[in-house]
């Protein structure tokens, strides 16, 4: 959907004010029609090689599952399939498209798991440089009489930026594994070393979330790929290609407004 297709009462004035139509997102939450050919939207295999270098790079996610149907210990009632988000420690230690996690076994993430829940990851992309231009509207701050703040509580545009969710199951990870596992881990969680498996404070086991559909949205539908990656082209992706690419942000002076990023 075209963005100022959805606010008509200023479409009209919109089009007589100074700006800059060539870079403004014309699709926001989708992509454009594919008999629209001046858009040029990467494909869904550029895209899983942007989402694995988010997965590699990414050391946090947010795992999703839902309550059980019996309650247990201290667990109020009526909880029985309401979902659950938790932050969690991620890790790209296979290198296959599955990512490592430390089971803590009493963690609620996991024994809803136990439980029979399903479960998804969803990662976002963050740049470690804020962008020399800020995506910003010179037509609406002159209509509503903002004015810029002096300082953005969030630095750039968020919904511009790839982020997924990853949906699959989880799978316990050999246990002749562990030493290597515990290496890479802790190489990207360093205070992990406490709960790696054996250790005296709680039980703990490496586990992967085996991917088994993939959500992507890349950014603006006017110069980035929505929609489901197969996941054959997700585990396709390899180390090279991943490592050859660059997210938005990872240096600076990067424009937002910008198509190529």
């Amino acid at each position: 959907m075209r963005f100022l297709h959805s606010l008509p009462f200023i479409s009209l004035a919109a089009s007589s004010f100074a700006v800059e139509p060539a870079s403004e997102p014309q699709y926001i939450l989708s992509n454009p029609p594919d008999a629209a050919p001046e858009y040029n939207i990467p494909t869904s295999y550029e895209s899983a090689v942007l989402a694995r270098r988010i997965l590699a790079l990414t050391p946090l996610g947010t795992l999703a599952t839902v309550f059980p149907d019996s309650s247990r210990g201290r667990q109020p009632d009526g909880l029985a399939g309401m979902p659950l988000g938790l932050l969690e420690y991620v890790a790209d230690c296979e290198g296959d498209g599955n990512p490592t996690f430390l089971a803590i076994k009493i963690e609620t993430t996991f024994k809803n798991v136990q439980g029979g829940s399903n479960i998804s990851l969803a990662q976002r992309w963050t740049p470690p440089y804020p962008p020399d231009k800020r995506i910003k509207s010179s037509f609406f701050d002159w209509l509503f009489g903002r004015k810029d703040e002096s300082k953005d509580r969030v630095p750039y545009s968020a919904v511009n930026l790839p982020r997924y969710s990853l949906l699959g199951y989880i799978e316990k990870i050999d246990p002749a594994s562990t030493e290597a596992l515990s290496s890479c881990f802790v190489d990207t969680h360093p205070d992990a070393k406490y709960w790696l498996p054996g250790n005296k404070i709680h039980e703990s086991e490496f586990v992967r979330l085996v991917v088994t559909q993939v959500y992507w949205i890349g950014g603006f539908g006017d110069r980035a790929y929505i929609g489901w990656i197969p996941v054959e082209e997700w585990k396709n992706v390899t180390r090279k290609e991943w490592e050859s690419v660059r997210l938005p942000g990872e240096k600076e002076g990067w424009d937002e407004w910008s198509i190529d990023l």
